[in-house]
């Protein structure tokens, strides 16, 4: 999720995963996935470098599968 400003001032926040373009005419749009478009103040390259550090978040987290250790990968020996 990304936190984004509405061209009224409302804080609006995206599903990240669900953009499917940006638009800069002059004011940025970007559309979805399902349809629905949000003009936001950001700019495009703001938008997308939002995107970036969301996609980074959770790229940094530690894969968690049942069964194992989150820091090793290894069988937990309590499951």
């Amino acid at each position: 999720m990304i936190r984004l400003t509405r061209i009224n001032h409302v804080p609006l926040v995206l599903n990240a995963d669900l953009i499917e373009h940006v638009e800069t005419t002059p004011d940025t749009v970007i559309a979805m996935t399902n349809g629905q478009k949000f003009m936001v103040k950001e700019s495009a390259d703001e938008v997308i470098e939002k995107v970036i550090e969301f996609r980074r978040a959770i790229a940094a987290r530690p894969e968690v599968v049942a069964g194992r250790d989150p820091q090793t990968g290894e069988e937990d020996p309590q499951n």
